[in-house]
């Protein structure tokens, strides 16, 4: 098992709950997600950008 630091730029959604699980769902496809942050907003482009900590299986 590795681990990984990845950023992600995700669309900002228009509620909480529904921007959590995008978020997890590409994180997901990076690895298994340990830790993440929502790091910055741009509110112009209607981004945020996530920093995260994800596991994969070593191969």
């Amino acid at each position: 098992m590795t681990t990984h630091f990845i950023t992600a730029e995700i669309d900002l959604q228009e509620t909480p709950t529904e921007l959590q699980q995008v978020i997890e769902a590409e994180l997901k496809k990076q690895g298994e997600p340990l830790r993440w942050a929502v790091t910055a907003v741009d509110s112009e482009k209607e981004k945020a950008t996530v920093e995260a900590v994800v596991t994969t299986q070593a191969q």
